[in-house]
């Protein structure tokens, strides 16, 4: 069953690289000013903290929208059209070292995407103001369940590999939620993690349920970004290739790190920038 979930990801993954890259090398005239440096440092920087669990996109939303990089409205798009490959990596690698339920893996990484097409749909009609305040909200929450965690407030799980009857069906519902969020800058890795640990599984568990799940989840729904240019391609571009450096770095290299001082710094940026959110959003009329 795995095996499966790995061919059909990685087929989808090769759908969506032709598409992406015929729609970059389409626009590459086009390109901002923004220099390559800044952006490739924060593909890179954001998806090794990602691989460590730690989440990508409100770091990214926060360097985003603290530097100006680029306009607040194509941020969701961007985010998840460049992070797409460095979290395909991630899945591929999670799901070869750390044991997990089949059943439970599958069925929640298959919930996600659907969840993702269908909230993508919505987010690309949305109004700059509805985006700030949804990434405000989405942020503030994210920022929570860091707290919760660092203030040893959430549950600490149990050593279950799966789920079955209606905590799989509980959880299905709840990674179908997650993966419609997902298409408005709220990260799917927290909201997981909370998720495997309420529900009494082995916290190693989140990893490649969170990986893979994402990873369909972005598969499936950054096309529809590209297709209706909501996505900054220079930006996205960036991201892509220094964010899979980023994740090998991660996953091969770094053996230790002080994550419990880092996920604090996170949680304070990630507050921040939920704050000039809902600001910003003030500002708007519409």
């Amino acid at each position: 069953m795995v095996i499966f979930l790995k061919v059909i990801l990685g087929m989808m993954t090769g759908l969506f690289g032709t598409y992406y890259l015929k729609d970059v090398l389409t626009n590459r005239k086009s390109f901002s000013g923004k220099p390559w440096s800044g952006l490739l440092g924060t593909g890179f920087i954001t998806n090794f903290l990602d691989t460590l669990g730690i989440g990508s996109f409100a770091q990214q939303t926060a360097i985003f929208k603290i530097f100006k990089l680029i306009d607040d409205r194509l941020i969701p798009g961007t985010m998840n059209v460049g992070n797409t490959f460095a979290t395909v990596t991630q899945a591929f690698i999670f799901m070869k070292v750390v044991p997990v339920d089949p059943v439970t893996l599958v069925s929640l990484s298959v919930a996600a995407p659907v969840g993702a097409v269908l909230g993508a749909g919505i987010v690309v009609k949305m109004s700059r103001r509805k985006i700030r305040l949804g990434m405000g909200i989405g942020l503030m929450i994210v920022s929570l369940f860091i707290l919760s965690g660092l203030l040893d407030l959430l549950p600490l799980g149990g050593n279950a590999l799966g789920l079955s009857g209606w905590k799989l069906g509980a959880v299905i519902v709840m990674s179908f939620i997650f993966g419609a969020l997902q298409t408005i800058g709220i990260g799917f890795y927290a909201p997981c993690m909370a998720m495997v640990f309420t529900f009494g599984m082995d916290p190693k568990t989140a990893f490649p349920i969170m990986m893979t799940a994402t990873a369909m989840l972005m598969v499936a729904g950054s096309s529809r970004f590209i297709k209706e240019h909501v996505y900054d391609p220079k930006v996205a571009l960036a991201l892509t290739f220094s964010g899979v450096l980023g994740v090998f770095f991660a996953a091969y290299v770094v053996k230790e790190l002080p994550v419990e001082l880092i996920k604090w710094l996170v949680c304070i940026v990630v507050f921040y920038t939920s704050i000039t959110m809902f600001v910003s959003a003030g500002r708007e009329k519409t």
